[in-house]
């Protein structure tokens, strides 16, 4: 390796960050509009909306989630729980100007920062699932289950429990998946079932209660026993993993004018809801149809202004706070060689090299595109093009150079020679037992 070889760069795919901002948008959107329900399209947009929006953002989230390690827990910090407890401070300060009321629980989430919380379980709970042998199965389970118990609101673990299939049907899925949605058919059928599900909102709205797309009640708390509760959840499950598909068939996969504000999406999660509450106060002024129109046309421009490079600068400090002072060095950790080839994830399917860049490696953690950082958690990483899932023999913690690598048996070692012990194959390659 020499000083003039190139650094390794780790390329931004425009379809996940185009696929974001959208769903950034419905979720901007959703909130704006939901307190003009009164208005009848509003109630069908508003439902029709809630049915996939935040199943979308979490299926994302598991997706770009596949490389968490324990060595990632810093990261979990700095861009998960640190700005939930900043935002949930902020959060309860336009409730107690605007209203007189002041409460602070932290683990209570206020408005929309449960995703914050119930994104840091999720992550926590990754390595999990892939020792789990049918870990979409299992998440569907507890999902069902967790519906029939009046569980407490702190932590958000209605929400955290209910949603928990969306994330791990992330984990699971791989760069075919998304390659599958790019065909023509594919993306025509997805138009009509995004069309289809439009009009059958507009047909059905009144008669499904809301509580069902928010996630948050036990079955008998909206009203029906246990055993219808799971199978209408189990349908809308179904239900939001089919429109998932059929939005993501429809996104582009090309460089836009919108692709570099999908790097940024999280400002404009946590900064939008400011605006929504200001907007409570003329109620009455938009609770009608041309109200809700300029609403909608306000949150598409108000997303796109949130996601812009001065708004980072503005609140990096609360939604991408440095914490490297609070934690203790990694002594383990090497930048790459700079000589290998990255990979190009998830728009071409490469093998991975002969030694991999797992995610206890140095990684470029800023890298911008179009003036705009690589914003929020493991976006700034590529994921192995497949999970390393239970049914693949593989070899945990090899260390290789000071850095812990997980090995698939394409990458195994040569066996040990027959005149070396039992226990000594057992052992880890530092001497110490496994």
């Amino acid at each position: 390796m020499t000083s003039s070889s190139p650094p390794v760069v780790s390329q931004r795919d425009p379809f996940l960050d185009n696929a974001k901002f959208w769903a950034i948008v419905l979720v901007v959107c959703g909130h704006l509009v939901e307190d003009l329900r009164d208005v009848p399209y509003a109630h069908a947009l508003y439902l029709f909306v809630y049915t996939f929006h935040m199943p979308l953002f979490i299926t994302i989230s598991g997706y770009l989630s596949r490389n968490f390690t324990r060595l990632r827990a810093q990261k979990l910090v700095s861009t998960l729980l640190v700005p939930y407890v900043i935002f949930e401070i902020a959060y309860s300060l336009p409730r107690w100007i605007l209203y007189g009321k002041f409460q602070l629980t932290l683990l209570d989430p206020y408005f929309l920062t449960w995703f914050l919380l119930s994104l840091f379980i999720w992550r926590l709970s990754t390595p999990v699932w892939f020792q789990v042998k049918w870990p979409l199965a299992v998440a569907v389970g507890i999902s069902l289950i967790s519906g029939a118990s009046a569980l407490p609101d702190e932590l958000s673990m209605n929400r955290t429990l209910g949603l928990l299939p969306f994330y791990v049907l992330g984990l699971v899925l791989t760069p075919q998946h998304f390659q599958l949605l790019k065909k023509r058919w594919v993306r025509l059928t997805g138009a009509l079932v995004l069309a289809a599900g439009l009009g059958i909102t507009f047909l059905v709205h009144y008669d499904v209660p809301t509580e069902w797309i928010r996630w948050r009640h036990a079955y008998t708390k909206i009203g029906v026993d246990n055993f219808t509760g799971a199978g209408i959840r189990l349908l809308m499950l179904v239900i939001g993993a089919i429109l998932v598909a059929a939005f993501l068939s429809i996104i582009t996969s090309r460089k836009t004018w919108f692709t570099a504000l999908g790097g940024l999406t999280i400002y404009a999660y946590l900064l939008h809801g400011f605006v929504v509450k200001v907007l409570d106060r003329f109620h009455d002024d938009l609770n009608n149809p041309i109200g809700v129109a300029a609403v909608i046309l306000f949150g598409i421009a108000l997303t796109a202004v949130l996601c812009t490079p001065p708004f980072r600068r503005l609140f990096k400090w609360a939604i991408e706070p440095n914490l490297r002072w609070a934690f203790k060095s990694d002594p383990g950790r090497q930048s790459p060689p700079a000589s290998s080839t990255p990979e190009t994830w998830p728009n071409e399917h490469t093998s991975p090299p002969a030694q991999p860049t797992w995610p206890n490696q140095a990684q470029r953690a800023d890298q911008t595109q179009g003036g705009a950082s690589q914003a929020w958690s493991d976006e700034y990483m590529s994921p192995p093009a497949e999970p390393t899932w239970p049914n693949q023999v593989q070899r945990v913690d090899q260390t290789h150079g000071g850095a812990s690598q997980v090995w698939s048996d394409a990458h195994m070692p040569p066996p040990m020679q027959p005149n070396q012990s039992t226990s000594q194959q057992a052992d880890r390659p530092d001497g110490r037992a496994s």
